[in-house]
């Protein structure tokens, strides 16, 4: 997480985007090796997930150290780290519960209505493999996330085939002349919640971009989103795994990156870029570490 220094992939013309991704993330390189790891590398075993609701900090013994390695890490490199308030976690408690979510399609080629419906499907799946890790854990609050697509952002109209009803189309441009969504109804842009300014208001807002870019080689993710390859997400809606995103949504969440160094013990999980296909008992579990300090920070239980 280096969320000091500006997103160089301007967001808007009128604000600094807040990257919560290290620049080697958009580097295609570093994830040029995920097709040939083996399939130690990508684990998928579950049961650190509560079967019963559970308190407190209580991570597995061959995990505790490395974790506090971690979190002792964010907390003198991250600046701010209890005062900035828009991680993915403020955007959940504000809205109790939900994200919405704006599809930037920075591509001039035609996508229809079912396979709308897909990106929509997959994306909200993709969420649901992180907080399957926090569902029944410390007090968390909720069952069920909802993670809905309210709106897209495009060049033209026309690009969106079939229906339209139940979002919002966007041809809103940044000042790259990039589609974005209105400003007006953006969480990044009102983090006080007034969204007075959003035709149809607070109901109509969205919390997170999805930022799909023609030949984008890599990803990047933040309090405001993900950004990723058009072709790779597009490519990969068959897959149970977008490992990209993934990875990138653990940045709206906080995560960091390890690029510079890694936990005693610890290479191959989703943080680690291009180490992992899939969320390891590692991820979650510094996912829980995230929970576990700011909800007690910020007075959520």
């Amino acid at each position: 997480m280096r969320y000091t220094a500006p997103l160089t992939l301007a967001l808007a013309a009128s604000v600094t985007a807040v990257d919560f991704s290290g620049s080697h993330d958009a580097n295609s390189s570093v994830w040029s090796s995920v097709p040939n790891l083996p399939a130690s590398a990508s684990p998928s075993r579950l049961w650190n997930r509560p079967f019963k609701r559970q308190s407190g900090w209580n991570p597995p013994s061959n995990l505790a150290n490395a974790l506090k390695e971690v979190w002792d890490h964010c907390m003198s490199t991250y600046s701010n780290f209890w005062g900035f308030k828009n991680y993915g976690w403020d955007q959940i408690h504000a809205t109790g519960g939900k994200i919405n979510v704006c599809v930037r399609w920075e591509s001039s080629t035609a996508v229809t209505e079912a396979q709308r419906a897909q990106v929509a499907s997959v994306y909200a799946a993709q969420y649901q493999k992180w907080f399957s890790w926090l569902y029944g854990y410390d007090n968390f609050p909720y069952s069920k996330i909802d993670v809905n697509v309210v709106g897209w952002a495009v060049r033209d109209k026309s690009l969106l085939q079939g229906s339209t009803s139940g979002i919002t189309v966007y041809t809103d441009k940044d000042a790259d002349g990039i589609p974005q969504c209105s400003e007006a109804c953006g969480r990044f842009f009102h983090q006080d919640g007034n969204y007075n300014s959003c035709p149809g208001g607070a109901s109509a807002h969205y919390d997170h971009s999805l930022w799909l870019t023609d030949g984008f080689g890599g990803g990047a993710g933040g309090d405001w989103g993900q950004r990723i390859g058009r072709e790779y997400f597009m490519g990969a809606l068959g897959s149970s795994d977008v490992h990209i995103l993934l990875h990138e949504m653990g940045h709206t969440f906080g995560l960091d990156d390890f690029y510079d160094w890694t936990p005693t013990g610890q290479t191959n999980f989703i943080m680690n870029a291009g180490s992992s296909t899939v969320i390891t008992d590692f991820d979650g579990w510094m996912l829980r570490n995230w929970w576990n300090g700011l909800s007690r920070n910020r007075g959520w239980q």
